[in-house]
């Protein structure tokens, strides 16, 4: 959320931020209902200040002057219903648009339509050149035997697997590589609630304009999230911080949930776009300082690019352009990393700053040396997250047998094993 002095003053920054991030948000009808909200809360002031008045006076007057007094008391107090109404009313509709209002995208933004306009900034080894027929990752896990997708979609739905056996050790290794990785570097592990209040997505950002690609518990007012950056930037909510805490870093690790509803038909097979998956998350809030958000940001990036080079994956970093930077998000570089059977790079992480986006809506603050009270910085980074890199991992390190290669720094979660041998051969349990 922005600061609506902000917006009087840069209505025409905001404007273009909209049309750049293809948000759709009517300015000049927000500004419109800030100025007759405004008028409104004036009025409202001022008629409760004169029923005051009149409600001394009246214990002081006498005859027909108390009469009138009494009159314009009960006049007063009508238009002070009628105020208090239609200022609900205003300030419903203003509070509604105030959370569509995008933030400016940072100055090295580029602009663009779509990830084919995201401006790469550097690459990570180069691809791995296989002298035997691809195979990719569905392929690999079945005869691996490391995952299950017939038997789980017919009791659970489209994009429902079962990791099994040497599946399940896989990802929890990756997991727990990375999770020991970033709390190595001070941030402090947390592993919050995956059902959270309305208010928490509102606060985060994700509501309102992503509630289809949430599910929802009806019964309860519950939401299932779609990453536990939700549950760690709102362990704050409503919090006033001490300066000498920031910055404060987490790393989170989470089940995470989405519908997937804009991507009915895409990615329908395998691994890539699935409804359920784990998520090692980075979060971090920080002074309310643009340098020093920013290099936060450059250090949560240089977190997973360890992580993902530590695995041995080739990968390449871009910068988000307009259109594919959300409406909260100032920069987001995403990092991509090759997938064979895909025959190019694929997003697996998402680096994200936000400056007050989320601090404003949820309440967050600190007061500074001067006594000033001022909203954090927020920003998140996927560390890892599985299936997705699942895919890369089996994708890159096949054998012309049918075999994985197991990354080393992933083989003392798995007993010391250097390989994943097809179902039947040695080794291979």
């Amino acid at each position: 959320m922005l600061d609506i002095a902000f917006i009087r003053t840069e209505c025409d920054q905001v404007k273009n931020a909209a049309r750049a991030k293809g948000v759709d948000v009517d300015i000049d009808r927000l500004l419109d209902l800030d100025e007759r909200r405004r008028k409104l809360i004036t009025e409202n002031s001022e008629l409760r200040a004169r029923r005051n008045d009149l409600s001394r006076a009246v214990r002081e007057l006498r005859g027909g002057d108390r009469d009138q007094a009494i009159a314009e008391s009960k006049s007063v107090g009508a238009r002070v219903t009628e105020v208090e109404r239609e200022l609900a009313e205003v300030a419903a509709a203003f509070d509604e648009l105030m959370l569509r209002v995008p933030s400016i995208p940072a100055p090295e933004v580029p602009p663009g339509e779509s990830d084919a306009d995201n401006l790469e900034i550097r690459r990570w080894s180069q691809p791995r050149q296989l002298d035997f027929p691809v195979r990719d990752h569905v392929d690999l896990a079945q005869a691996l035997d490391l995952v299950d997708f017939s038997r789980p979609q017919a009791y659970a739905g489209s994009r429902s697997y079962a990791l099994k056996g040497d599946g399940v050790l896989l990802e929890q290794a990756v997991l727990n590589f990375a999770l020991n990785h970033v709390a190595a570097k001070g941030f402090v592990p947390v592993s919050p609630p995956v059902l959270v209040k309305e208010q928490a997505l509102v606060g985060t950002g994700f509501f309102p304009l992503g509630y289809e690609d949430t599910y929802r518990l009806e019964r309860d007012g519950l939401f299932l999230a779609g990453t536990s950056e939700v549950g760690l930037v709102s362990l704050h909510r409503d919090e006033i911080l001490d300066e000498k805490r920031l910055p404060i870093r987490y790393v989170g690790i989470s089940p995470c949930f989405r519908r997937e509803a804009g991507a009915a038909g895409k990615d329908t097979k395998g691994l890539y776009r699935v409804h359920a998956f784990n998520k090692v998350e980075q979060v971090v809030l920080c002074r309310n300082d643009e340098a020093v958000s920013e290099q936060e940001h450059h250090g949560l990036l240089r977190n997973a690019e360890e992580i993902v080079q530590a695995l041995g994956l080739p990968h390449r970093v871009a910068l988000a352009c307009a259109k594919e930077t959300g409406l909260g998000q100032v920069r987001k570089h995403e990092l991509e990393t090759w997938m064979p059977s895909r025959n190019g790079y694929c997003e697996t992480h998402s680096c994200s700053t936000l400056h007050e986006f989320q601090a404003r809506r949820s309440k967050i603050r600190y007061r500074d040396q001067s006594g000033s009270l001022r909203f954090v910085h927020t920003l998140n980074n996927t560390a890892i997250a599985s299936p997705r890199i699942l895919i890369a991992i089996l994708e890159n390190y096949q054998n012309a047998d049918g075999s994985v290669t197991i990354p080393g720094v992933l083989r003392p979660y798995l007993g010391g094993r250097s390989r994943l041998e097809p179902r039947g051969e040695s080794g291979s349990r």
